[in-house]
Formats: structure tokens, C-alpha cells, sequence
């Protein structure tokens, strides 16, 4: 069984990070408002980040160190800058808290690897979800 870590851009700038053993679910729930809490009056919302676990442990113990992340902190895993995270760090990414962190933060939603749901609702920012990105893992 595979979990997932995902970051969520919120209609108002803002982030959600989270984790699930099932995207598909997790995601239309945040996509309807029924998930409740935080996305649920900041929709709609777009995936911009996801990365895929072997354990849950793993998946929480990501989200965790994410949440208590700046915003700039954010922005260069979602871009995949490996300089501006070792920046803002002050570590070489050998010495991060994360001891697989380019392999656990490998996987963006960028324009690249966006597929089409053929809803007409992806856009530059990142994929309105869907369907799953093509390739994560």
C-alpha cells in the first residue's frame, strides 16, 4: 500500500499540506468541501505538490517537518529548487533533516508532467485536480 504527501495552493494563496493512503478520495473530498476544515472555505484548491511513500510513518513524518516550513520553504520544494531549499535550510541537502529528500521530494506537478482531465481545468498554476499526475512515484 502506497501513501501519498500532497501540498494544496488554496483559492487564497495560502497552503495545505497533508497526507493520504487514497489521493483520489482525499482529493475530491477537498475538491467538493466535504473534507471540512481549512480547504473547506478556501476552494477551490490546486495540487501543486505530490510525493509517494512505502509507510504512513514516512508520509506524516513529511507532512509534519512541511507544516513547520516557511512559505519560502514551500515554494522551492513546489518548484523543485534544491539550491533555495539548501538556502533557507542553512545545510547541504546531504546533511538535511530529511535523509531522502531529493527522492522524497522528487515529485512535482509542474506543466511538464500535468496531463489533460479533459475538464478544461488545468492551468499554469498547477493541476486542478482530476486525475492522478501521470508517472508519481
Amino acid at each position: 500500500m502506497a501513501f501519498y504527501l500532497c501540498i494544496l495552493r488554496c483559492n487564497d494563496g495560502s497552503y495545505y499540506t497533508g497526507h493520504t493512503d487514497d489521493i483520489e478520495t482525499r482529493m475530491a473530498s477537498h475538491v467538493s468541501g466535504e473534507y471540512g476544515g481549512y480547504t473547506s472555505t478556501r476552494r477551490p484548491v490546486t495540487l501543486v505538490f505530490l510525493d509517494k511513500f512505502p509507510t504512513r510513518y514516512e508520509a506524516l513524518r513529511s507532512e509534519r517537518q512541511i507544516k513547520g516550513w516557511s512559505r519560502a520553504k514551500k515554494e522551492a520544494l513546489i518548484r523543485g529548487d534544491w539550491e533555495r531549499i539548501q538556502q533557507v535550510l542553512g545545510v547541504a541537502l546531504d546533511n538535511s533533516p530529511t535523509p531522502r529528500c531529493k527522492r522524497t521530494f522528487g515529485v512535482m506537478v509542474d506543466s511538464a508532467q500535468r496531463p489533460s482531465t479533459g475538464s478544461g481545468r488545468t492551468g499554469s498554476k498547477g493541476q486542478r485536480w482530476g486525475s492522478p499526475p501521470i508517472g508519481f512515484g
